[in-house]
């Protein structure tokens, strides 16, 4: 009986000293894995962008290939059952982040748990397009273009901001924006929607309208952006599409032109426009059709929308520009008036 006591305990002293080796080499090999991969005196400092929606496994992946951990398996175990921090709930957040090869493993979990990732910072100038918005979006890796057009046109969006349009064209208000890498395209129109209704709020009045009638404002006032260069002319330049308006007389601009010719005919922009361009059978042809163009035009500025809403109180139905420098133009009450003012600049935009 003792002889066989004996052998249990020696066997389970044996399984006891292999399960305490296995433990240091395993622990060993952990705070291995864990340590940074490089010293501070030789590291180097690596961008990423985790984009949303990312699973735990992909961002292991993106960290090995980066060079920040040694073992993408060890990330992903580490990160997947809390071992770094079991005080907070498991999430790595999506965003741009620097991190450096000096970061041992658990750091870079905290950080990408924080979600503290840099922000980009994206400037929308007034007058734009969709499309241009789209493009510089994806040039500064924040959403693909073809996802924010996708959604530029998203019956459910259009349909929650009360849009009475097929597109958002006319209230992705222009901005300076602070997005983080491989944003969902639908929040950044949403974001750059609820500024516009944000910003269009301050405006008096504007709270009072319906609608069908805010769009034809915006319709109004994304004329206005591209016509006016100086502040103190939109009100002007909006009180003479406004009088020709009442009176139902074409707005006769040039901007709608340019819009059916980049944005709906896809050509680069025009050095000049052409009399047979004036002939396009189009609903934006403001030359051929009086009233509003179909729709905004581009993408307006508090300027253009307030000059918009509240117009100067004059008689001018005609403007043409006569300061190429300075964009000053030079507003006129009849076609004579305009006549000479236009032959003082053979250089003419407007009508």
């Amino acid at each position: 009986m003792k002889r066989i006591l004996y052998k249990i305990v020696v066997f389970f002293t044996w399984i006891l000293a292999a399960l305490s080796i296995l433990f240091v080499a395993a622990f060993g090999m952990w705070a291995y894995i864990a340590k940074p991969v490089d010293s501070a005196g030789n590291s180097r400092f690596e961008k990423i962008s985790v984009p949303s929606g990312a699973s735990v496994r992909k961002i292991s992946l993106l960290l090995k290939e980066k060079g920040l951990v040694k073992s993408a398996d060890a990330f992903y175990y580490a990160a997947r059952f809390n071992v770094f921090d079991r005080t907070k709930p498991f999430s790595l957040k999506s965003g741009s982040y620097t991190l450096s090869t000096s970061m041992g493993m658990k750091e870079i979990y905290q950080i990408l748990q924080s979600g503290a990732s840099e922000y980009i910072s994206v400037v929308v100038p007034e007058g734009l397009t969709m499309s241009k918005i789209a493009r510089i979006l994806e040039d500064k890796n924040i959403c693909s273009a073809e996802d924010f057009l996708f959604f530029c046109k998203d019956s459910e969006l259009l349909e929650k901001y009360k849009i009475p349009a097929k597109n958002f064209e006319g209230y992705l208000f222009p901005d300076t924006y602070f997005f983080i890498a491989q944003m969902e395209a639908k929040d950044v129109v949403e974001i750059m929607a609820d500024n516009f209704f944000s910003k269009s709020a301050e405006i008096s009045g504007v709270k009072d309208l319906s609608p069908s009638e805010l769009h034809e404002f915006v319709t109004l006032a994304s004329v206005v952006e591209r016509e006016y260069r100086v502040k103190s002319e939109a009100p002007l330049i909006s009180s003479v599409f406004t009088n020709r308006l009442k009176h139902g007389i074409g707005l006769y601009s040039c901007a709608t032109i340019e819009y059916i010719l980049t944005e709906i005919q896809g050509k680069p922009h025009p050095d000049r426009i052409t009399y047979d361009d004036l002939k396009i059978d189009s609903p934006y042809n403001t030359y051929k059709w009086a009233g509003l163009p179909a729709g905004p035009i581009s993408n307006p500025g508090l300027v253009a929308f307030s000059a918009a809403l509240n117009p100067a109180k004059t008689d001018y139905y005609f403007f043409v520009l006569t300061d190429p420098v300075t964009g000053r133009h030079t507003f006129s009450k009849n076609f004579d008036q305009h006549k000479a003012a236009e032959n003082t600049n053979y250089y003419s935009k407007g009508f």
